[in-house]
């Protein structure tokens, strides 16, 4: 018997220790995983400077209350802002409070300049930004708002990439755009380059603001630090997690002057948030993603992934209907049954999980070896040879 709450159907498999790419089990199993803890072990695991971070500051000072100074927080805001569109930056612990936080945000802004009544979020139908009351209901998904009521207002929404149902859903009250760069949960859909710069003129020309949500596919996930760069864009507000932590809780909203002077003392808080342990790993995190030729390798490593499997799908036609992606945010779609896909890739020691519309989702630790992409190649097939 658990005394664990059944709100996660979990696999029954734990593990032990885990090294690198590889994770291994309590009976002794050793797992390819290609999952990361859904995008989040962005150096894999028991990564040597990680542990040499957290050992050292856990040595000094854990957790200080945000009515102090935290001197880590300043060092990984500044290494934020340096390398991005932002000015300011909001630390929180989860993807799901960065992007409550980015909704607060985007409201607050329009009622310090006069506008309270601009106050609606513009949202992709059937999306995915988190479990919270107010992120089920921006997913626009009936499953996941089912039973939740009553329902919280303010949210509108349009169809993926469709820029016809996003303009004819705007209207006066509309503050701000909000989606993922590229939808993870949802089924790995990357939106176009056109795309995006459109959206961008709409809220430039409609004083909207755009907050791109880069939890899952940002960190160096794409191939580039966020992946809205590739249509060189600028967001006003683009919240993160997952890999910044490195398998650590940490999260952020970044955002622009404009739009962060909105967010004066008591607007918005957080008990754990910008902590001097989740600082000093984020710090890590950063720096070696920005080494030099780290995110080509990411890039190069996709490219060759991507190539490989679409030979594998040419192969199997019955089996795989379409591959998608952009760096290591991978989705293979199916024409077969997902669950019992993903239980043949586990059977052969490969861990993914699944995503939306029968795709299941590949990703890998950001610095994944070419050779162990290669295992992943051999599994996958394998698999789609049985059917």
């Amino acid at each position: 018997m658990s005394y664990l709450a059944n709100n996660y159907k979990r696999r029954k498999i734990g593990f032990k220790k885990g090294k690198g790419s590889f994770l291994y089990s309590l009976d002794g199993k050793k797992y390819l995983d290609f999952l990361s803890g859904i995008a989040v072990n962005t150096l894999g695991h028991s990564n040597p400077r990680l542990i040499k971070a957290l050992n050292s500051q856990s040595k000094k000072v854990w957790h200080v209350s945000n009515s102090f100074e935290i001197p880590e927080g300043e060092i990984l805001a500044k290494k934020l802002a340096k390398r991005t569109f932002a000015d300011k930056v909001i630390f929180v612990n989860s993807g799901a409070e960065a992007n409550e936080a980015a909704i607060k945000i985007a409201r607050r802004y329009f009622y310090s300049i006069g506008k309270p009544y601009k106050n609606r979020i513009l949202c992709i139908k059937n999306s995915f930004h988190g479990r919270t009351l107010a992120n089920i209901f921006a997913s626009g998904s009936k499953k996941m708002t089912e039973g939740f009521g009553p329902k919280v207002s303010g949210f509108d929404h349009f169809k993926f990439s469709d820029l016809k149902s996003l303009k004819s859903k705007i209207t006066k009250k509309t503050a701000a755009i909000f989606f993922e760069t590229a939808m993870g949960e949802s089924g790995i859909k990357v939106h176009s380059n056109k795309f995006l710069k459109e959206v961008k003129k709409i809220c430039i020309k409609k004083k909207i603001l755009l907050i791109l949500d880069e939890v899952q596919c940002g960190i160096g996930r794409s191939g580039k630090f966020f992946a809205y760069e590739y249509a060189k864009v600028k967001p006003d507000i683009v919240p993160i997690a997952k890999g910044i932590g490195g398998g650590f809780p940490l999260g952020a909203v970044l955002m622009t002057k404009k739009v962060s002077n909105c967010m004066v003392p008591g607007t918005h808080g957080s008990t754990y948030g910008g902590n001097p342990l989740a600082m000093v790993i984020g710090n890590v995190i950063m720096d070696e993603i920005f080494k030099k030729g780290f995110l080509k390798k990411v890039r190069d490593n996709s490219e060759y992934f991507l190539k490989e499997l679409e030979k594998i799908k040419i192969n199997y036609p019955k089996v795989i209907k379409q591959i998608r992606g952009i760096g290591l945010l991978i989705g293979i779609q199916l024409n077969v049954e997902l669950g019992a896909f993903i239980n043949k890739l586990t059977k052969n020691k490969l861990l993914t999980i699944r995503a939306a519309e029968n795709v299941v989702r590949i990703l890998p630790p950001l610095n994944v070896k070419k050779k162990e992409i290669d295992i992943a190649l051999k599994i996958i097939e394998k698999v789609c040879s049985g059917y």
